[in-house]
């Protein structure tokens, strides 16, 4: 497994709107295509396609939220064909790297729909840790980078 991160660009931009969660995991993930046209009205998102080598396996997004003043992971999926097999855990792994190389020793944080245990499970595994806080109807988690 060779996990890279590639920004969403006009090469790749329709193969990454392709991707899909299993009809059980819709609610908890906002479409890709979604996130993509957000990214280019808002500031300070940035839309990332994760690739197993050539193989892109699914996106993720990061933003620095200006109504907290935090950095954060505000999408994060893996495509269906590519569950179950480790991707995810890796690809949150180096993008915790890519985030810390970037912006240094920080807290940087996520949330997630109190219903999704899979989800809630692997961001605890790689230490990101509940702060209590319920924000857009979702608990916040929090990891020191």
């Amino acid at each position: 497994m060779s996990i890279i991160f590639k920004e969403v660009e006009k090469n790749n931009w329709e193969e990454c709107i392709d991707l899909k969660v299993n009809e059980e995991q819709r609610n908890f993930v906002s479409a890709n295509w979604y996130s993509i046209l957000q990214s280019k009205f808002e500031d300070k998102l940035y839309p990332t396609c994760i690739y197993d080598d050539e193989t892109m396996i699914g996106f993720l997004m990061y933003d620095f939220e200006m109504e907290t003043g935090r950095w954060e992971l505000c999408r994060f999926m893996i495509d269906k064909k590519y569950q179950h097999k480790g991707y995810g855990k890796t690809a949150l792994v180096e993008i915790l790297k890519v985030i810390k190389n970037k912006l240094g020793n920080i807290k940087f944080y996520l949330s997630v729909d109190p219903e999704n245990i899979i989800a809630k499970n692997l961001y605890k595994s790689v230490g990101f840790e509940s702060t209590g806080e319920i924000m857009w109807d979702e608990e916040v988690m929090v990891i020191q980078l």
